[in-house]
């Protein structure tokens, strides 16, 4: 199946996603942009940098749940799911956006009582979207009947939970208000993520944990032959996330 057959799927199976995510996609292509037609710019970098990536990863986001949500049964709590995760996101992406646009931080900013309460409802939409991709993710345990083979059924399972699971790890950086540990935010950083070259961040594990959604059910369908090889691909990307994890909480860049 190709990534056009895909798309195609989703647009007949979740028509709100699909459109969801390619608003989403053109978005990011904007930002893209914006990145190479303006001087705005926060902590060094491009002001549109992070609207960038959130706009793209959340497109992804909304393309792989369509896809994968097509084979519940339970259609219903898929619709609901739907309009809380459009929802949820659109308050997370106007919030950056308004912020990049305004110059400033949209995450782990309260320099102003206006900053800090942008930033909490970033933090309070995303754990109910997340809370709710984990019941979906209950969802695909709780039906036992499946139109796919069971490895891939084990492959969406397993990469939901890994994603819901590096999703809420993102608090780690909440509480602390930064992603770098060993120094300030800010610092020089490899192109395009702008991972930190010198110390900790805690955005790889998050990055890479959040993308275990794509990641193992992909692999799981080009190179699993049974239920055990997927537990397998999803047991070593868990280790290597806690990896970059424990990386980034001792102070040592990955590079």
């Amino acid at each position: 199946m190709g990534v056009g057959d895909i798309l195609n799927s989703i647009r007949e199976k979740n028509a709100l996603l699909f459109y969801f995510g390619t608003v989403c996609f053109i978005a990011g292509l904007v930002c893209i942009v914006l990145m190479q037609t303006t001087n705005q710019r926060i902590m060094g970098v491009s002001a549109w940098l992070k609207p960038m990536k959130f706009y793209l990863s959340i497109a992804i986001f909304s393309w792989s749940m369509g896809f994968y949500m097509q084979f519940l049964d339970a259609q219903a709590k898929v619709s609901v799911y739907n309009y809380v995760l459009v929802a949820g996101m659109l308050i997370e992406l106007l919030i950056i956006t308004g912020q990049a646009a305004r110059g400033q931080l949209s995450h782990f900013n309260v320099s102003t009582p206006l900053n800090g309460a942008l930033f909490s409802i970033m933090g309070i939409t995303i754990v109910i979207v997340n809370l709710w991709t984990a019941y979906i993710g209950y969802l695909f345990f709780e039906q036992s009947g499946f139109d796919i083979p069971m490895d891939w059924v084990w492959g969406i399972r397993l990469g939901i939970i890994i994603s819901v699971i590096f999703a809420f790890q993102g608090g780690i950086m909440g509480g602390m208000l930064r992603h770098t540990v060993g120094a300030e935010d800010g610092g020089a950083g490899i192109p395009l993520v702008n991972w930190s070259k010198t110390n900790g961040d805690l955005r790889i594990a998050h990055f890479f944990g959040l993308h275990a959604l794509q990641i193992i059910p992909l692999l799981s369908m080009l190179i699993a032959r049974n239920t055990m090889h997927v537990i397998a691909i999803a047991t070593a990307y868990t280790l290597f996330v806690v990896y970059t994890l424990v990386q980034a909480l001792q102070g040592k860049s990955l590079f």
